[in-house]
């Protein structure tokens, strides 16, 4: 408990820096209202599968993003505004915190897909193994995210 919650201080510590960033005299943008919340660098790496393969995908703050495989090949975009919104809120998730702390035990599955994903401070993973565990709830959601988002 004590571990989680120096995480959610750590990574708490982390983000105050960025909530000054918004200048007051700027208007409200048009249309539907979103959560705005501060963003962190998010990486995501997935390897493994039959075929070996290496995917690395790393999101700034903004929302800009580069996909690189195992040969190198990067791809730049930028996530749909809503895309960046449901990402902060992830990012932000206490559920995050909570399941990079869980020890996972090793997997006997053969090819299967590894993911380990990096928010600020706080990194977690899993292998995509079904019969032997449930992927943590939040981790999955937004490697599921990532994944849609950027091809």
């Amino acid at each position: 408990m004590r571990a989680a919650h120096a995480v959610a201080v750590g990574l708490a510590a982390a983000l105050v820096p960025l909530a000054g960033c918004a200048r007051a005299d700027t208007p409200a943008p048009a249309g539907p209202a979103t959560t705005r919340q501060p963003g962190v660098e998010v990486t995501l790496v997935t390897s493994g599968g039959i075929a070996g393969l290496t995917d690395t995908i790393t999101v700034r703050p903004d929302g800009t993003w580069t996909k690189t495989d195992r040969a190198g090949t990067a791809r730049d975009g930028r996530l749909a505004a809503p895309d960046l919104d449901r990402l902060r809120q992830l990012a932000a998730d206490p559920r995050l915190l909570a399941e990079s702390a869980v020890t996972v035990p090793a997997t006997m599955c053969a090819d299967a897909f590894s993911y380990r994903l990096t928010v600020g401070p706080t990194s977690v993973g899993y292998v995509d193994c079904p019969p032997q565990a449930t992927p943590p709830a939040a981790t999955a959601e937004v490697v599921g995210l990532l994944t849609r988002a950027t091809g």
